[in-house]
């Protein structure tokens, strides 16, 4: 069987959930699949790490148009010229034009849940793709089982046409490690002082990062022997950002809170492994892998009980109502305090993340790709 993917977003530089997804997904398949046969779609020749995946797996360059409907238009005339026997599109946007069998991922819909969240060209977009895909894909795989309940409520679909298949994490990087050189020479690459938290993910409303700058804020606030503590958030700058940097400005926190911007793996390793904590707030996720990367590197994990996260973390992290950023700042201050607390969650974290993997993740989406 030839199996088309559009790889996309596996092919991105700067890459952040959907795009990791993609990228590991398409990685592992090679390792486990060597009967059937794959071809890649791209806007630009493939990277390294998606290049020489093994003979079963060829790729096609589709570098027009580059960015606005290319999935739409470019796509959608290669499936009407040269279709696979199956299309995978790991993530909610399909082509118009698109074979019988065709496979998509959905991460999430929060767009759904929170609007407010979105400009309105990517809510009027994210609702009319989730639909079409509803309508057309052969079935739809979700990445937890919270994003397979929100899909059945909110669109009354079928609930055998959803699989639920859990997202991994890259296990040969994020890991323990007491490599203390390195971590120190990345702390001086981009001027960080221990001790600080650490919050990894897009700078936007919906991941609550104001209300993670307000908790901060309390805190330090509440907690005179915390004074010299920084909260370092890595990520992308997302929608709503301006009010984060406001807020970060009005509370005279400029110096105490670090924004280096999107940063890749390896560095993300070492400044993990350095962390006193790691913080994970936000008001809506349909899995959240940050978490389980802080877990493999043995730093305890504060996270909110909202929307997958429960499901993800499972006993693992302590537990905050995201909507109340004094809750936030007391569930930060306990496990930065509580040795035994601390250690109980370390422990925990190592045992849970044995429970996700991309491998895993691959097995189960082939099941899912074949059996259509």
């Amino acid at each position: 069987m030839l199996i088309g993917i559009d790889a996309s977003r596996a092919n991105k530089i700067r890459k952040t959930g959907t795009e990791w997804y993609s990228y590991y997904l398409i990685r592992n398949l090679a390792k486990i699949d060597k009967k059937n046969r794959y071809l890649l779609y791209s806007k630009e020749p493939l990277r390294e790490g998606l290049k020489d995946l093994g003979k079963n797996f060829k790729s096609k360059v589709l570098s027009w148009p580059p960015k606005f409907l290319w999935t739409q238009a470019r796509l959608s005339w290669e499936m009407i010229r040269f279709p696979p026997d199956l299309l995978f599109v790991p993530a909610h946007t399909i082509p118009l034009i698109h074979p019988k069998k065709t496979i998509t991922t959905c991460h999430d819909i929060g767009f759904e849940r929170f609007p407010e969240f979105y400009s309105l060209r990517e809510l009027y977009y994210h609702r009319w793709a989730m639909r079409f895909a509803i309508k057309h894909a052969s079935h739809i795989i979700t990445v937890s089982e919270f994003t397979k309940r929100e899909m059945l409520e909110i669109y009354k679909i079928n609930p055998q046409k959803i699989v639920v298949v859990h997202n991994g994490f890259n296990k040969n990087v994020f890991r323990s490690t007491g490599d203390q050189k390195k971590i120190q020479e990345t702390l001086i690459k981009y001027k960080i002082k221990k001790p600080y938290i650490l919050y990894i993910g897009r700078l936007e409303e919906k991941k609550n990062t104001l209300g993670l700058v307000k908790a901060f804020k309390e805190l330090r606030a509440k907690n005179s022997e915390l004074k010299t503590l920084k909260l370092l958030l890595i990520g992308q700058f997302g929608f709503g950002y301006e009010k984060v940097e406001g807020a970060i400005q009005k509370f005279n926190l400029r110096d105490e809170i670090i924004r280096p911007g999107w940063i890749k793996e390896e560095d993300r390793l070492h400044l993990m492994s350095g962390a006193s904590l790691f913080v994970f707030p936000s008001f809506y996720e349909g899995f959240g892998i940050p978490p389980l990367e802080a877990m493999a590197c043995g730093v305890p994990v504060v996270a909110s009980r909202a929307a997958s996260i429960p499901e993800v973390v499972g006993d693992a992290a302590f537990s905050v109502n995201p909507q109340d950023p004094q809750e936030i700042a007391e569930g930060m201050r306990r496990v930065l305090e509580d040795k035994n607390l601390r250690e109980d969650l370390i422990n925990k974290g190592f045992k849970r993340v044995k429970e996700f993997s991309w491998e895993r993740c691959a097995k189960e989406t082939l099941k899912v790709l074949l059996e259509v």
